[in-house]
């Protein structure tokens, strides 16, 4: 389980500016009682500079960002670092939110865009070819594909390697969408997308996923 107290500590550790240092001071508790506001009011108040307000943020969505970041890195290290700065870009960006967005789909920008600056550091990794030349026919028929013949655990490996595979602007979209459940709409503004545009990675990719899948299908049946 992701330990949010750990995290805290780890970038209270790391951080000497004086802005980070104020970002770092945000403390979490493991037991405290669930707060009943909105988010939009959290954020309100956080942006008055109400600590105790962004620690609720913290708390209610640490969780699920590490989640959506550790699916795009596959490194938890890199997923805890990415975390911690997103929060961190967070709180000292806090006050310039405007809401036109939902809270956590500004958030989910935020993470991204550190799990994007983490991924690229890291030396290059074998990549499904580009899929800007691929042609966009109809994604595949699965009704017929012998999944009983392969286990869900060896399916759940493949599927999450080959969406490792995809180059990160395509492995974002299905990550957000089909993954983490958000809507169209939520998930292009959590990459400042137009929805046309997100619709047109998300098929490209799926069909990516797809297509590895449907080689992994043939070569259990030999």
């Amino acid at each position: 389980m992701f330990d949010l107290t750990a995290l805290h500590r780890k970038t209270v550790r790391r951080r000497t500016c004086h802005a980070c240092r104020e970002a770092g001071d945000v403390k979490l508790h493991r037991v405290r009682p669930v707060s009943v506001e909105t988010d939009e009011t959290l954020v309100q108040r956080a942006r008055d500079g109400e600590r105790e307000a962004f620690e609720e943020l913290v708390r209610r969505h640490a969780g699920r960002l590490y989640a959506v970041i550790l699916r795009f890195l596959g490194d938890a290290g890199d997923a805890q670092e990415a975390t911690q700065e997103a929060f961190l870009r967070a709180w000292r960006g806090v006050a310039s939110f405007e809401g036109r967005s939902q809270f956590f789909t500004w958030l989910y920008r935020i993470g991204l865009n550190e799990a994007k600056r983490l991924a690229t550091r890291r030396p290059p990794a074998a990549q499904l070819r580009s899929l800007e030349d691929e042609p966009v026919p109809e994604a595949p028929d699965w009704s017929e594909a012998p999944e009983v013949r392969v286990g869900q655990d060896e399916i759940r490996h493949v599927l999450e390697e080959t969406i490792r595979a995809l180059p990160l602007e395509y492995r974002a979209t299905i990550i957000l969408r089909d993954v983490e459940g958000l809507s169209t709409k939520d998930a292009a503004a959590a990459m400042d997308l137009g929805e046309a545009a997100f619709k047109s990675r998300l098929h490209r990719a799926r069909l990516a996923v797809r297509r590895a899948l449907d080689e992994y299908y043939l070569e259990a049946e030999q």
